[in-house]
């Protein structure tokens, strides 16, 4: 049977869409509780809704009992203080699992690019229910810094660099994707982060923002890429060994050894 997915994320896996009036909302989310959570760089989390509306930010799959990304409970406490990104997050009427603000330091492409990683919203997904995306909705001003997007983690000509100014929102399949924010700030990144279940009215939200499969991308100098390609080979390794130290066996890509 499959999944239901969304038509709009069908070719590409993501979409950009209209740019969202942010200066004209509150700035909530810096009154929110934050708490530390690893994610792409030097982060912490400030969740709206959580597995069991509680201030935390694991996977619903390692709860009790263990459910996909979906159906998440609002943490009242939280949403008190941010009513207004509660409602972005309810605005495509799709379901709502994990919900949070992300606070992401500054960064180096090299961090961004080491710090790749896929995500596991389908985890204990049923067949036949809606296919789990993300939505990156950006808070604060943060246009000089990219969402990174690799369909192959070691393999940069996949990568597709989108620009997070203030109130741009995407949507992405970030299980068919490695991603991670290369942030060049001077200050913190903020972003709401949704997790949505596709279906009909995730695909009409899409449609009535004019989501674009094909929005531009961002060209980087080719030194700085290169650069950054040996240095997540040279951490790969280095975590390699460490782990060995311990006792640990990791066995390297093939590909690692070329």
């Amino acid at each position: 049977m499959g999944f239901i997915t969304s038509e709009a994320l069908a070719e590409t896996g993501y979409v950009v869409l209209d740019d969202h009036d942010q200066a004209s909302d509150p700035a909530e989310w810096l009154d929110l509780e934050y708490i530390g959570w690893r994610s792409s760089g030097v982060t912490r989390f400030a969740p709206l809704a959580s597995y069991a509306g509680e201030i935390e930010c694991n996977g619903f799959w390692n709860q009790t009992p263990p459910r996909t990304d979906k159906d998440g409970v609002w943490i009242e406490s939280q949403v008190a203080i941010a009513p207004t990104l509660q409602r972005r997050a309810l605005e495509p009427g799709a379901g709502v699992g994990r919900c949070r603000v992300i606070e992401l330091q500054p960064n180096e492409y090299a961090d961004a690019v080491y710090n790749l990683h896929q995500d596991d919203n389908n985890r204990l997904n049923e067949d036949g229910t809606g296919w789990v995306v993300r939505g990156y909705y950006n808070l604060s001003d943060d246009s000089d810094s990219l969402l990174l997007l690799r369909s192959d983690r070691f393999d940069p000509a996949t990568e597709i660099r989108l620009p997070l100014r203030e109130g741009s929102r995407i949507i992405v399949d970030t299980q068919r994707f490695w991603h991670a924010v290369w942030h060049r700030g001077t200050a913190p990144r903020y972003a709401l982060i949704t997790s949505w279940t596709s279906g009909p009215e995730l695909d009409a939200y899409i449609e009535a923002n004019h989501g674009d499969p094909h929005p531009a991308t961002v060209d980087l100098d080719a030194q700085l890429v290169d650069d950054a390609q040996v240095e997540l080979h040279r951490r790969i390794e280095e975590r390699r060994r460490v782990f060995e130290a311990q006792g640990i066996v990791m066995e390297p890509r093939a590909d690692l050894n070329v």
